[in-house]
């Protein structure tokens, strides 16, 4: 056989992946989802099991997928127009659903202009491909995205002319920006709004402060663009993210739907010059069909819901909900890492006690995640918690009763 050889040399990849610690686990199955009833929030069955699962490992903050709004307006923009785009934007791809999801996220955000993108992942390449050059300079922090690396790796970005600073370290950003080499024309400073296995944000009200003695030195340009996908609807006082929240601006806004707003899809927001130049030069927006309508409808839906009284009765509900687990982790004499957003980090900082707790919060119908070594340092070992609107009181009292009960 032709892939005889590939196995073989594929297999072994994997093999040294698991005994090097990195390997995912099986993936498990979703096979029902079980509606809120009375105290209860929302459960969820897996294949081989009849337990029923609290989810504290759900991206989905605000729980708006399973939203009547959004099932109701997706279902008609798939009757009108069908399930799929049948081509690319610029090949008569781009239906009245994109275009108005986004103007409709660029209002939300504040900004002019908007494109989506099938995922916050192909939009982070598609921006650095759109707005970097042969002359331009980039820092990231330390703790940024996959997605935000690979943009750099797609964008050709050579190691000369890229450079970190320590996670939140603003005289580390200070001194990469003091180092930029010399025949730089433009320098694009790159950040999560919300770094998503810890639940802390990037200081961009500071960011601002140590850039502007900076900005007249490259002749095309010192930007800031932020990746807020876990902030944006998830926190601030009316669920515009990390901007809201530290009353600052970024130059760039990336974004998702996938997260706080419950559906998929990702954008960049920024001026129309900007946007114009994704349209033209990001191959993750050219060569790839765009979302289908069903998504659109329903993100536009979500936009709604979050722009109005209820989204912001859900907020204020998930912000109650993330303060009692908070508080109830400090009962227990947990670590944590301090913040507003729905991540909470508990920091076990031993990796086999923090395997030991992850299979202690599944053998009890608990799903949360578990980062230890070599994923993390030695001493970071870490579960995430995530923190949904759709949790109620009694559902976090719940998971603070197994963590309670945690022996090991």
């Amino acid at each position: 056989m032709s892939l005889e050889r590939l196995n073989r040399a594929l297999a072994e990849e994997v093999e040294k992946l698991e005994a090097e610690g990195r390997a995912k686990a099986a993936e498990r199955v979703i096979v029902a989802y079980v509606p809120p009833a009375g105290e209860r929030g929302p459960r969820y069955r897996l294949a081989g099991s009849e337990r029923e699962f609290i989810r504290m490992n759900s991206n989905s903050y605000l729980s708006l997928s399973h939203h009547p709004a959004l099932i109701a307006a997706a279902d008609a923009a798939t009757h009108e127009f069908g399930v799929g785009p049948g081509a690319v934007r610029f090949i008569d791809g781009t239906f009245r659903h994109h275009v108005e999801l986004e103007a409709r996220i660029a209002a939300f955000v504040g900004r002019p202009a908007a494109k989506i993108f099938n995922s916050a992942y192909t939009a982070n390449l598609g921006q650095a491909l759109a707005i970097g050059s042969a002359r331009t300079f980039w820092i990231g922090d330390e703790l940024n995205h996959n997605s935000i690396i690979r943009a750099m790796r797609i964008a050709g970005v050579p190691k000369e002319n890229r450079t970190i600073y320590p996670h939140n370290d603003m005289d580390g950003l200070t001194r990469c920006l003091e180092e930029v080499p010399a025949g730089i024309e433009r320098v694009v400073v790159i950040f999560d709004g919300i770094f998503s296995m810890r639940g802390d944000f990037a200081p961009l009200d500071e960011i601002n402060r140590r850039l502007e003695p900076h900005r007249e030195r490259f002749p095309a340009g010192l930007v800031t663009v932020i990746d807020d996908s876990h902030g944006i609807g998830a926190y601030g006082a009316t669920g515009r993210g990390t901007e809201e929240f530290t009353g600052a601006r970024a130059d760039v806004v990336i974004g998702t739907f996938g997260k706080a707003f419950g559906v998929n899809g990702g954008f960049v927001a920024s001026s129309p010059e900007v946007i114009e130049a994704v349209r033209q030069k990001s191959d993750t927006y050219i060569y790839t069909n765009p979302l289908g309508v069903a998504d659109c409808a329903a993100a536009l839906a979500a936009l709604e819901i979050v722009d109005g009284s209820e989204g912001l009765q859900r907020l204020e509900h998930l912000h109650a909900r993330i303060a009692q687990f908070r508080a109830g982790l400090a009962r227990l004499g947990w670590e944590s890492i301090p913040g507003p957003h729905p991540v909470v980090p508990l920091l076990v900082r031993d990796t086999a006690r923090a395997r030991a707790l992850v299979q202690h919060f599944f053998a009890h119908g608990v799903l949360v995640v578990g980062l230890t070594f070599p994923v993390v340092p030695r001493g970071s070992e870490t579960i995430r918690f995530q923190v949904n609107a759709a949790h109620t009181e009694a559902d976090i009292e719940e998971v603070l009763r197994v963590l309670g009960a945690f022996s090991g």
